[in-house]
């Protein structure tokens, strides 16, 4: 199973509607995939759900990390670095059967002119701790407010482009 993570707690985020994009373009390829928004993270996973303690609100989660074997990240630019909230999934899930020897396809959003290069690569190194085999193919896509139509929709022929050529990587890997 794939599950795309929109790696951030923002409500109508940018990086939701990312994640929508590349959900539907996994169903027009005939794929099913999962799609977790981490505005669905209980409010109080801090407290309950950290240091193997487990709330029946993130267990639901739990199970669906635990079902993926492939996961896509799409992690927007918060201060040079991925979301804090996307680090506090990661330690809030069992270690080390979530994530070992699974895969994850990355992508980097930002309203600037890098694409959250940074974030990728500060989260590569998460990925790889915890062993996750990361496609070589990691997306960087800058200005996304420029880069979403009305309909939340990418509109770049080179983004829409590289976006089909890491999806079916991604589907291959």
């Amino acid at each position: 199973m794939i599950t795309i993570i929109a790696a951030t707690n923002r409500l109508n985020s940018n990086t939701l509607k990312v994640a929508k994009y590349y959900q539907n373009n996994f169903k027009l390829r005939g794929v099913d995939a999962e799609l977790f928004s981490l505005e669905h993270l209980p409010a109080d996973v801090l407290n309950t759900d950290m240091y193997g303690k487990r709330s029946e609100a993130f267990q639901k989660i739990q199970d669906l990390i635990s079902a993926t074997e492939k996961f896509l990240f799409i992690m927007p630019e918060y201060n040079g670095s991925f979301p804090g909230v996307l680090k506090v999934l990661i330690d809030a899930c069992a270690f080390p059967e979530s994530f070992f020897e699974k895969k994850a396809a990355l992508v980097g959003i930002s309203s600037g002119k890098y694409g959250n290069i940074r974030g990728v690569d500060h989260f590569t190194g998460v990925c790889h701790y915890v062993r996750l085999h990361v496609l070589p193919l990691r997306l960087h896509i800058p200005n996304i407010r420029t880069e979403l139509d009305a309909e939340g929709n990418l509109s770049q022929h080179d983004t829409i482009r590289f976006v089909n050529e890491q999806i079916e990587a991604f589907i291959k890997f």
